[in-house]
């Protein structure tokens, strides 16, 4: 499933700046999350302008590149193309320094991203016993319920384990010697050396005893110092003894530290940490939740929003309830879908009403990146609009105090981790949710009769009239075409072709051509919609419609406009079987590029059917390449 996104990965990890430029990488639900090096060297533009990237924002210490739900195939294929422990060999001038704040947020973001999905799914096994009691179908007092309560809780009382084992490999140590030092902390006769009540000491050192179960903070001390720790007995310790004495060293002193020192100020920090919570949801917890369901998607936009997570699960293995992250990430969800299921209905643009159901529809189940990115943003008051409405649900929740008792998905699927022993819990942020969707359904609606009325049809007509001519536009239908051969060489079916992103179809369908000539002539009577600047690629429109995309070789982009010459402008009138490109082709092969030459049909999705020449293999000028069917 993953191989079909080998060249994007290969793209996306030469502008990052190359695996050498790489520190770590990790992903969440819908990005690829790099510290790299050297900031600098990344091209975010690039970046942005490829297709498969939704977005690429540098945020907490992290350079972010969005790619959607399918981020685990594209990550799983990047990874393929980083160096093991890659790292630069020395700090350049120009490098760009990331702030102590910058990598703390890195370090226990990155640290909490690969267990977010394990305590989603713990999280999700306490709202269907909340279900199962909810509607009498088993009772708190059944084994039932008590052997799948442990299972839900294991994570939380355990969670040490998993800190320790991924701040191990954020930092780069023995993920199996953190595992050790978590089981220190956890282990049976600590707990009843405090349950005893006796002083405890370890080589005359005094030990304050607290519990560790279910607790963050300490571990998180406690690996990080393994790191530098187990970094010295390494560089001091003789390589023939180092298998042996490396571990136990590190075990032991880090141990002893743990118990003495960093336990116990984990312990007072998230002590008052609890404290602090316990305030926040006395004197503000409305503001937290009101700030939060408005401004998710700006959140989302820098990606600060994955460095909440933390707080949301310190949250609720301390205090029992959340509502710091929850109910506001929840609202906004439904209010970014809801906006986009709107233009959906309201736009007339094919295309746009595809995405703005699906994407509604995922955002509605907890990820709102591609309606934002696909619809909400880029028409801006769907966007506006869901903001909106998600602040007044938020207003509501936050007054009436709304928490979850369990962390897991956002949007409807989170709806069970709200039922608690005061039903009214539920209620309540089914009134909040009732409120988002009419307030930002009406307004969706009333600001789309300003901005969709005058967007033209892309389903049975489209506009063919030069921008200024003062001509009125030409409407025309959409029928059955006939595309004409623009190149002379030999066909290559488009899964063929060495290129994902053509390959799959995901630009449109169509064909390729190897071409034996350096020549693209008009397939047809149109007119030139877009040339790119580098003059590899020319975007047409046929009078009939049919919007074809002819893509000279594979990364040509990179030869900067060298070998090719242009005969044509944007907004040009043509007539078929004029020239419009020349292309120097043995040099360009000589160059080492793929030269197999993609046409497309980018509006594929306005007809029923595009039908791809398949005999004669080597084919002239003129001849039937492609038939488009109404």
């Amino acid at each position: 499933m993953s191989k079909k996104y080998e060249k994007l990965a290969q793209d996306i990890v030469e502008k990052v700046g190359g695996s050498e430029n790489v520190s770590t990488l990790t992903h969440c639900m819908t990005r690829l999350r790099f510290a790299l090096n050297d900031t600098n060297k990344a091209d975010q533009k690039a970046l942005k302008s490829f297709d498969g990237v939704i977005d690429a924002v540098e945020s907490g210490g992290q350079f972010q590149v969005v790619i959607g739900t399918h981020v685990e195939d594209v990550y799983k294929e990047v990874i393929k193309h980083l160096q093991p422990n890659a790292s630069s060999s020395g700090e350049p001038t120009d490098v760009k320094k990331v702030s102590i704040l910058g990598k703390l947020i890195d370090f226990v973001s990155g640290t909490f991203s690969p267990i977010v999905p394990a305590i989603a799914g713990a999280g999700m096994i306490k709202a269907l016993l909340a279900l199962l009691i909810l509607f009498n179908w088993i009772s708190k007092d059944s084994q039932t319920y008590y052997v799948v309560s442990l299972m839900s809780d294991a994570i939380f009382y355990f969670l040490p384990f998993l800190l320790a084992f991924s701040a191990a490999n954020k930092l780069k140590c023995s993920p199996v010697l953190a595992l050790v030092l978590a089981g220190v902390l956890l282990h049976p006769n600590l707990t009843q050396l405090r349950l005893d009540g006796s002083d405890v000491s370890v080589f005359g050192i005094p030990l304050t005893l607290v519990s560790y179960s279910s607790s963050v903070v300490p571990i998180l001390l406690i690996v990080w110092s393994q790191s530098y720790i187990e970094s010295l007995f390494k560089r001091i310790i003789p390589n023939a003894v180092k298998v042996i004495f490396v571990p136990m060293c590190t075990i032991l002193v880090t141990g002893i530290l743990a118990l003495t020192v960093l336990g116990p100020l984990g312990s007072f920090f998230g002590t008052y940490l609890a404290m602090g919570f316990d305030f926040l949801a006395a004197h503000g917890s409305w503001l937290v939740i009101f700030l939060v369901a408005t401004f998710w998607p700006i959140l989302v936009m820098f990606g600060l929003h994955h460095n909440i997570v933390p707080l949301s699960i310190a949250q609720i293995t301390t205090s029992g309830y959340e509502n710091i992250l929850g109910p506001g990430a929840m609202i906004n969800c439904i209010g970014q879908g809801v906006a986009a299921l709107v233009v959906g209905m309201r736009t007339k643009d094919k295309a746009l009403k595809q995405i703005s159901a699906s994407s509604g529809i995922t955002a509605l189940m907890g990820i709102t990146e591609p309606a934002l990115y696909g619809v909400n943003l880029p028409k801006r008051y769907p966007l506006v609009a869901g903001m909106i409405g998600a602040a007044s649900g938020g207003l509501f929740a936050g007054l009436m105090d709304v928490s979850r008792y369990a962390t897991g998905a956002s949007g409807i699927p989170a709806i069970p981790l709200y039922i608690g022993e005061n039903i009214w819990n539920l209620y309540n942020i089914l009134i909040a949710l009732v409120i988002t969707t009419v307030v930002t359904a009406v307004l969706t609606y009333l600001l789309s009769l300003k901005y969709e009325k005058d967007a033209p049809s892309q389903n049975n007509t489209v506009s063919n009239a030069n921008e200024g001519s003062g001509v009125a536009d030409e409407v025309i239908t959409i029928k059955d075409s006939v595309i004409a051969t623009p190149l002379k060489g030999q066909l290559i079916q488009l899964q063929d072709v060495q290129d994902a992103a053509f390959a799959s179809e995901a630009m449109g369908k169509g064909i390729a051509i190897e071409p034996s000539e350096g020549k693209v002539i008009a397939p047809f009577d149109g007119m030139i919609v877009s040339l790119f600047p580098k003059k590899h690629a020319i975007g047409l429109l046929s009078d009939e419609g049919v919007e074809i995309l002819i893509h000279v070789g594979l990364n040509t982009v990179k030869l900067n406009g060298k070998y090719f010459e242009a005969f044509v402008e944007e907004g040009q009138r043509i007539t078929k079987g004029q020239t419009l490109l020349t292309f120097d082709l043995d040099k360009i092969r000589q160059e080492g590029y793929v030269t197999q030459t993609p046409v497309i049909v980018t509006n594929s999705y306005s007809y029923s059917d595009v039908i791809a020449e398949t005999s004669p293999q080597n084919i002239d000028f003129n001849n039937t390449l492609l038939v488009v069917k109404a």
